[in-house]
């Protein structure tokens, strides 16, 4: 049954950010994606540059990096501009093509997170036959999944979201699967459920798995017998670790919440963090946690390689 006062909607109002009494709101974001761009630039330089980072390792977290610049790439307009008009509005069209670009490079790096992780169980739990498993055409395979996964299930999220809207239509800061099915003029309890086991696919499945490993890998590293061996095998999977744990807490929090335990500002708040926060913890993590990323840096500036971990 279609809700009172719908009507054709040819465009949404971004609520934007006013519901912050921050100062210098626009300053603060426009420096936090700055550094979340550069950040993830400097990274993917530093692979393509430095032959000894042409590894399965890293050749996933170049194709993190590119993933996450292109995730912040298409959200940035329209969020920096709702920071500066209190009344920024976007066409049907526009919030179509950003929900695609955002949910396709956002179950991009899921799936990327996964496979990283893959790559430590490989590495500590099956060391002499890395070479055979996580071979050139398995990185292929395993990149082209990912992005494969996040085309396919973005079809299935954008269907959801075709639906009739009522004269209501203000949005957050960025379109994006839920405030849209809240804005709806029909009962959306099909669409809800279709966009929960999505959620369930992208975050439970691959969370499960990632907690199996590190069991595994956790295990693994225990029985070597060297205090220094366990330190440099832990290591290994350290960086990946502190992302898996930021980046699929956020996403739970967002995606896998019930309808009924959602606050406005809480919401745009955790969700700004996800969006923001997320993809510059990327290059910063793995910039000042991964060694032989932090050596490259320094070759590329002319500072002699740092020789503690």
């Amino acid at each position: 049954m279609p809700k009172p006062n719908s009507m054709a909607v040819a465009e949404f109002l971004f609520e934007g950010f006013s519901t912050f009494v921050w100062q210098h709101k626009l300053v603060i974001f426009l420096i936090l994606y700055m550094l979340t761009l550069s950040g993830n630039a400097i990274i993917i330089i530093i692979i393509h540059l430095d032959h000894h980072l042409h590894t399965p390792m890293y050749i996933f977290l170049n194709m993190l990096s590119i993933s996450e610049t292109c995730y912040t790439v298409a959200i940035i307009l329209h969020m920096l501009s709702g920071l500066i008009s209190s009344h920024q509005t976007i066409a049907i069209q526009g919030c179509a093509s950003q929900l695609y670009f955002y949910v396709t490079f956002g179950i991009n790096n899921c799936f990327l997170l996964t496979t990283m992780e893959y790559d430590c169980y490989v590495a500590i739990c099956k060391p002499l036959r890395y070479s055979v498993i996580m071979n050139k055409k398995a990185c292929v395979q395993f990149v082209s999944g990912s992005l494969g996964i996040g085309l396919g299930m973005v079809i299935v999220q954008a269907t959801s979201v075709l639906l009739p809207f009522c004269d209501g239509f203000v949005i957050s800061h960025f379109c994006d699967v839920r405030p849209l099915l809240n804005m709806a003029c029909v009962d959306t309890m099909v669409n809800e459920i279709i966009n929960f086991v999505v959620s369930v696919c992208v975050l439970v499945l691959p969370m499960s798995l990632v907690f199996v490993s590190y069991v595994l890998i956790i295990s693994t590293i225990l029985k070597i017998a060297s205090a220094e061996g366990q330190k440099k095998a832990f290591s290994t999977c350290a960086s990946h670790l502190t992302m898996v744990i930021i980046h699929y807490g956020y996403a739970s929090i967002i995606y896998l919440k019930p309808k009924s335990q959602s606050l406005l500002g809480q919401g745009i708040l955790i969700s700004v963090t996800y969006t923001v926060v997320t993809p510059l913890l990327n290059p910063v993590v793995y910039i000042l946690r991964n060694k032989e990323v932090r050596d490259a840096l320094c070759e590329g500036v002319g500072r002699k390689p740092l020789s503690h971990s």
